[in-house]
């Protein structure tokens, strides 16, 4: 069953304001900090929320938060935002109202926080799709988008809204959103020439320098140093917790989410960029020969830059600066601009250039998020506008936003009254007047066409002659003075005139919320919101394509000689539109009220929520609220609450609940005229009343949980007796059985035991008759056994003795045999020895005789003779050797005879020397041109990737074509050859490397002898063309693979795109001629060769590691390449076994 809950239940202080007894401001205030004290920061006033900023994270805006409340009655649960946004929600869906959700506050009161989380809320309960989520998705990121450009921080807040937004969101017959239109009022641009100490300009400023990179700030002519800048302040420049950086980067997703395109972005970079350039340009004095001052600009380079941005010629900008040109009619009259007119003409365009740059923003987001169907929609407005702005200096800007609020206040006053006097009638409740202060008449001394200040005003603006503040408030002290809610100090009014709290130059309003003091100085300029014809057209003859649109009044060919409308017109008449809007629809309110001034959590401050409180009206909505009943509520859950309050109501009714209501009412002691009885509801007129209701409750609900509790007491000890007591007869069964089957395991065991005793008996007499059998048939076995054992010895010793007879035999005959032979073998020996001993003297003796016979005829010399003799028959049998063993001319053969002297060691290694540079000075002479240059070429290949490169030794074989395309004679290649003026040393099909993901795209390689050119395979067109001098160096691996990169020089023409990662089959050849045209080339230098398995390449803006790596063969041993990430390209080569 789903219990039911009450805002009622578990209250910290009053969740309704309207139940707040006694009723008064400080009760009113004590309330909201007891319940900011307990994290509980939404509070009602009725159907009004009122939301405190905890200036922290709370866990109540978690899903399960959405869920919860989630189609839930308002009332149902605790005070929350997401109550009223789904009660509006729901009502647009079923009843087909179009509702409007106002969200007011002063700036750090949380009030775009609050429409975010209304926005969120309705995103998270709506239907769901691709199409519905893309809606969802683009109207939420609209928000970054306009925060950006129309968000500051101030004093008050970190980011503060500067702009008010009114959103309508469109939704379709299912509740489903289509699409949204947004309105902005009142942009404060002043902000944009001038800061307050202690704030800044507008996010996107800082945002740009901060997070855009350096490329881009190249581009805009821009530097991230903040104090180059006159518009940015500087002291609060960096704010604690806020990360530009990170912000423009959301907002760049946002704006690409919401349907901007890139050159948008662009543009709308680039008049921020302007706007920062514009406040840089400084004025200088100079005389003219006339007496008149003008002015002239300091430095011209800031003016160059803007102008370069925009696309504007400088001296047409520089003129509009310095003259100032007035039309009447059929006359035009030229005046130069002193120094303190041309800084204003600089402020104005600066200010009008981002005012209409917002609102082309605001237009440019319409167009993405509009629905796109024409059929009738549901329309749920969100308005977060400025709240009430009590300043110690107020101007033009707080007097028309508190303006903007009294209207507000005028129309929640007016809708809240007739919301209550609509529900009085449609319940049949008797009306009676409100009486109620009506701010009609302090509107109409704004806006009245006649007499309003407005009006006058504009009147001034528009009047001829001199003016200035002081005649506007004198205009206003004559008209005004008699008004009750204007006072000034030099009108006709006496009473004022010795009021020293109320300045000479200034004029007093008594808001709904209290007496606002407003200085008059300024009202006309910021009214009048001037802006030079002449910069008009200076602007709209810009090339840029967005500024011809900001400044359509510049176009020549449209010249209005009638004045623009005033800026208090323009509001005026937005205003009048947006309550005309309002009141269309059915309101929801949000009252966002600040804790404290420091942006801290857990600090409540009494005195800036008492005037936040007053200024806000609450006190004045609570009567308005309370003037006729305080509370009401439908019958069925005033039935289901208090039902038991009533003995014939409990706990069942069985009839219509009114009925049980009104038997309930009438048995409790409660007046008649403290309730009444609607169609569908009753109405209880004083909080007294539910709350005394609330306490007979609460003390029903303790008598019924005691009873409750006596009930269940006595249930759950009969429960446990019952429970004992068949324990009791489970027990005892359970153990009569464990007892019969104890005593019948206990014969059956007795039993068993005597059955064993008497088969082993019988078991052990017929073992012995057994063993007696087995031992009779053993003995005979063993005599017998014995028997054969002694025949058998027997025989064997009689074959032994025969054996070793015959044995002795052969021993004897073999001894014998020896003798004779050795006997035999030494006669032999000593017959030899004397025939050797004779033939050994006889050749001693023939040689004693020959030296006898020939000594007489040997000189004295006839040794060296011999000596010389034997060394030049030696040399010439060497040289006679030599020619018949020569090897082959071959330059590659190393074979070469053995030395059979050891003396000619040296004649024959000088010798293997001559005769191999001999043949290869033959060899050579055979070359003609053309082969030399390709032997020459692998000589360079060897010395280059030569015990470098693994992939050198399969290359040596291979002869180096050039020209592998025959691009020359090939008429598919006839255009790109044509296209090529130089003669083609190498054209051959590579891989480009696509730096994205590593996958390869076929390219033609063109090297001619002053460029690299790479062209597509299919159709032949030039891709990229690379001169030979923008060559910085060429990279290649170790390994086995054919990928190059060609590293190209920081800052060449060629090195926009970044260096090229390529790949191909014949890298030997390529990087040799490469290397080879390099060196030739006059306008060149030597081209560097870089060997290494990991090296950097530049690729557009980011430098990638290539980095090569040894991996399994798979896929055929292909060399795969892939994208690691945003730095890394790996190159996997497989390994050959």
């Amino acid at each position: 069953m789903e219990v039911k809950t009450s805002l009622l239940d578990n209250m910290i202080g009053v969740g309704d304001m309207v139940l707040l007894e006694p009723l008064s401001e400080d009760s009113f205030i004590e309330n909201l900090r007891k319940r900011f004290d307990h994290n509980e920061i939404y509070t009602y006033i009725g159907s009004v929320v009122i939301s405190m900023n905890p200036y922290r994270s709370l866990p109540i805006f978690t899903p399960e938060k959405v869920e919860e409340y989630r189609n839930r009655n308002f009332y149902e649960l605790s005070p929350h935002i997401y109550a009223l946004a789904d009660e509006a929600y729901r009502s647009l869906r079923d009843q087909d109202k179009d509702q409007c959700i106002l969200i007011t506050g002063e700036s750090g009161a949380g009030k775009t926080e609050a429409s975010k989380l209304v926005m969120s809320y309705v995103a998270a309960v709506c239907g769901k799709g691709q199409e519905v989520n893309k809606v969802k998705e683009q109207l939420l990121q609209s928000n970054p988008v306009l925060e950006a450009f129309g968000n500051a921080k101030t004093v008050r807040n970190d980011n503060s809204s500067r702009f008010g937004k009114y959103m309508d969101i469109e939704f379709d017959f299912k509740g489903d959103p289509l699409g949204g239109v947004i309105s902005n009022y009142l942009l404060e641009k002043s902000r944009v020439v001038k800061q307050p100490r202690g704030e800044r300009n507008f996010h996107v400023f800082y945002q740009l320098l901060s997070g855009a990179s350096d490329d881009t700030l190249k581009k805009l002519k821009l530097d991230r140093d903040f104090s180059k800048y006159n518009y940015l302040s500087l002291d609060s420049a960096v704010v604690n917790g806020l990360d530009d950086a990170a912000n423009f980067r959301t907002v760049r997703n946002a704006m690409q989410i919401v349907g901007f395109m890139e050159d948008e972005v662009q543009s709308v970079l680039e008049l921020v960029a302007a706007v920062l350039k514009l406040g840089d340009i400084e004025f200088k004095p100079e005389s003219r020969c006339n007496g008149t001052d003008e002015s002239r600009i300091k430095d011209k380079n800031d003016l160059k830059e803007m102008c370069e941005l925009l696309g504007i010629e400088q001296s047409v900008l520089e003129r509009a600066f310095s003259y100032r040109t007035v039309e009447a009619r059929l006359e035009k009259v030229s005046t130069t601009l002193n120094v303190a007119q041309a800084y204003y003409a600089r402020d104005a365009l600066a200010k009008n250039l981002y005012s209409r740059l917002f609102s082309w923003l605001v237009t440019r987001i319409n167009e993405s998020i509009k629905a796109q169907t024409k059929a009738r929609h549901k329309v749920m407005g969100v308005l977060d506008i400025y709240g009430f702005e009590i300043f110690e200096d107020n101007s033009f800007e707080q007097f028309i936003i508190n303006y903007c609020n009294e209207k507000l206040q005028q129309i929640f006053i007016e809708l809240t009254l007739r919301e209550e006097q609509e529900e009085y009638v449609r319940e049949g409740i008797e009306w009676t007047n409100i009486e109620y202060f009506n701010n009609a008449i302090i509107c109409d001394l704004i806006e009245n066409h006649q007499n309003g200040i407005l009006a006058m005003l504009d009147e001034e603006c528009l009047r001829p002659g001199t003016v200035t503040d002081e005649t506007f408030l004198d205009k206003l002290n004559t008209i005004c003075a008699e008004h009750q809610h204007f006072e000034s100090r030099l009108s006709k009014n006496s009473k004022f005139l010795t009021d020293h709290s109320l300045p000479h130059n200034c004029f007093r309003i008594q808001h709904y919320a209290g007496k606002v003091l407003y200085r008059a100085e300024g009202f006309v300029d910021k009214n009048n919101d001037l802006l030079y014809r002449d910069l008009s057209q200076a602007m709209y003859k810009a090339n840029h394509s967005l500024i011809k649109q900001l400044f359509p009044e510049g176009n020549p060919a449209k010249v209005n000689l009638k004045r623009p409308p005033t800026a208090g017109f323009q509001f005026r008449a937005s205003v009048g539109t947006l309550m005309k809007n309002l009141q269309t629809k059915n309101p929801n309110y949000i009252r966002c009220i600040k804790p404290n001034d420091k942006k801290a959590s857990h600090i409540f401050t009494d005195s800036l929520v008492c005037h936040q409180v007053r200024y806000l009206g609450l006190m004045e909505n609570v009567r308005v609220r309370r003037a006729g009943y305080a509370f009401r509520q439908a019958y069925e859950p005033c039935l289901e609450r208090y039902k038991m309050l009533c003995k014939r109501t409990w706990p069942h009714w069985r009839g219509p609940a009114r009925e049980g209501v009104e038997v309930l009412m009438a048995d409790l002691p409660v007046p008649a005229e403290e309730f009444s009885y609607g169609r569908s509801k009753i109405f209880i007129r004083n909080p007294r009343t539910l709350f005394f209701l609330e306490e007979r409750r609460r003390q029903c609900l303790q008598d019924l949980a005691t009873l409750i509790q006596k009930i269940y007491r006595g249930w759950k000890c009969r429960s446990h007796f019952l429970l004992l007591k068949k324990s009791q007869i489970v027990v005892a069964a359970w153990y009569r059985r464990y007892a019969q089957e104890k005593k019948y395991q206990k014969i059956k065991s007795a039993t068993t035991v005597v059955q064993s005793y008497t088969r082993g008996w019988q078991a052990r007499k017929l073992l012995r008759e057994l063993k007696y059998q087995k031992r009779c048939e053993e003995a005979v076995t063993t005599i017998s056994a014995f028997w054969h054992g002694t025949q058998a010895r027997m025989e064997l010793r009689r074959l032994k003795q025969e054996a070793r007879n015959k044995h002795a035999v052969t021993v004897i005959w073999a001894y014998w045999q020896g003798t004779k032979a050795r006997r035999e073998l030494r006669t032999l020996k000593e017959e030899a020895r004397r025939k050797h001993a004779v033939a050994v003297i006889w050749a001693y003796w023939q040689g004693l005789k020959v030296r006898r016979e020939y000594r007489k005829f040997f000189r004295a010399n006839a040794g060296k003779k011999i000596y010389d003799f034997t060394i030049q028959r030696i040399m010439q049998k060497y040289f006679l050797g030599l020619k018949s063993n020569m090897p082959s001319v071959s330059p590659i053969d190393k074979s070469w005879p053995a030395n059979p002297y050891r003396f000619l060691d040296g004649v024959h290694t000088e010798l293997r020397r001559i005769f191999h540079l001999w043949r290869c000075k033959k060899y050579r002479s055979q070359f003609t041109e053309e082969k030399k240059a390709v032997y020459e070429e692998k000589l360079e290949a060897s010395e280059i990737f030569k015990d470098k490169k693994a992939l050198y030794p399969s290359s040596v074989s291979q002869p180096f074509k050039g020209d592998y395309l025959e691009i020359s004679k090939n008429p598919k290649y006839q255009k790109l050859h044509s296209a090529v003026d130089e003669k083609v040393l190498l054209a051959d099909v590579v891989n480009k490397i696509n730096r994205a993901n590593g996958k390869g795209t076929t390219r033609i390689f063109l090297l001619t002898k002053k460029s690299v050119v790479l062209a597509d395979q299919k159709t032949g067109q030039v891709k990229a063309s690379v001169p030979l001098s923008d060559l910085a160096s060429v990279s290649v691996s170790t390994q086995s693979d054919g990928f190059f990169a060609l590293r190209l020089k920081e800052g060449s023409a060629s090195a926009v795109k970044g260096d090229f990662l390529l790949s191909s089959e014949h890298l030997i050849e390529i990087i040799t001629k490469l290397h080879r045209t390099g060196a030739t080339a006059a306008d060149s230098e030597q081209l560097n060769i870089d060997i290494s398995d990991e090296f950097l390449l530049q690729f557009k803006h980011d430098k990638v590691c290539v980095k090569f790596i040894p991996g399994a063969p798979k896929n055929g041993n292909s060399v795969s390449c892939k994208r690691k990430n945003n730095r890394l390209l790996e190159v996997s080569v497989p390994t050959t076994a």
